[in-house]
């Protein structure tokens, strides 16, 4: 697998395209997530996004902004332990 095997591109809210690079996927119970990083530098200031991986009805994944808080800190703890465990 190459580099670009893991860049996706995103549309923002504002209808511009944005090119992150997956760096990680993981599960927590019954939810996926994708740990991405923006790489234009503009972007990359904000550091990493995490986002719920779902899958549409034709078996496609979709990303999906976390609204919830609890769920959020859950993904960034498990996520910070999973890095931790590489170093």
């Amino acid at each position: 697998m190459s580099k670009d095997d893991n860049i996706i591109s995103l549309i923002d809210d504002n209808g511009k395209e944005q090119k992150f690079e997956v760096m990680a996927t993981f599960d927590i119970e019954e939810d996926e997530y994708a740990v991405l990083f923006p790489l234009t530098k503009e972007e990359s200031e904000d550091g990493a996004y995490i986002l719920r991986i779902e899958y549409d009805e034709n078996g496609d994944f979709v990303l999906v902004n976390i609204e919830d808080e609890e769920e959020l800190e859950n993904a960034v703890s498990v996520y910070e332990a999973i890095v931790d465990e590489m170093l």
